[in-house]
């Protein structure tokens, strides 16, 4: 089975998002890969992947011990679902403000253990003026966040996947905006 995990971005949506995001919109609609100023790199299209539900997890970062790190290994895309996207459009302004977040412990980790790719379905590992540096941290370190991604609850049951991501051409931008697909 194929799945698609990529935003399908209407164009009130990209209206939406043009009016609350602030950062460069070349590259940050929808979908996209906070590639900072590094290139990524052709064989991080195809990699195993594993998904984490952090869906329970309310009012507080997500940590180390809501996960089973023991999943986690060398050149992975990890995923994690927690039903924001879901819940809250994307594009509007609780949307970039007050979506889930990643501990910082637990990103150290994950750079740790040299997987290649974070997945999540809102719109950073971190809020506000942390979001920038902590993209920028990762990909010093070899690790791309994928953004914004979708239909990451069809994946929770699966124990294999492998998941192709196929990222635009652009050059000297931040953002790259990418599809996703999932093979399970």
């Amino acid at each position: 089975m194929v799945i698609d995990i990529t935003l399908n971005v209407t164009p009130e949506m990209m209206n939406a998002a043009s009016n609350n995001l602030k950062l460069s919109l070349v590259g940050h609609i929808g979908t996209h890969f906070d590639v900072m100023d590094k290139e990524f790199p052709l064989e991080y299209t195809k990699r195993k992947g594993v998904i984490f539900d952090v869906s329970n997890i309310g009012d507080r970062d997500i940590l180390i011990s809501d996960i089973e790190l023991n999943k986690v290994s060398k050149d992975m895309f990890v995923l994690f679902y927690s039903g924001f996207i879901e819940k809250d459009e994307y594009g509007t302004k609780n949307y970039f403000l007050n979506h889930p977040q990643l501990s910082n412990e637990l990103i150290y980790e994950l750079i740790n253990r040299e997987v290649s790719l974070i997945g999540i379905d809102f719109a950073g590992v971190r809020r506000g003026n942390e979001h920038t540096p902590m993209d920028q941290y990762c990909a010093d370190n070899g690790v791309f966040i994928i953004e914004n991604l979708c239909n990451l609850d069809k994946l929770l049951e699966c124990e294999n996947m492998m998941v192709n991501t196929y990222p635009m051409r652009f050059a000297e931008v931040t953002g790259l905006p990418c599809r996703v697909i999932v093979e399970v």
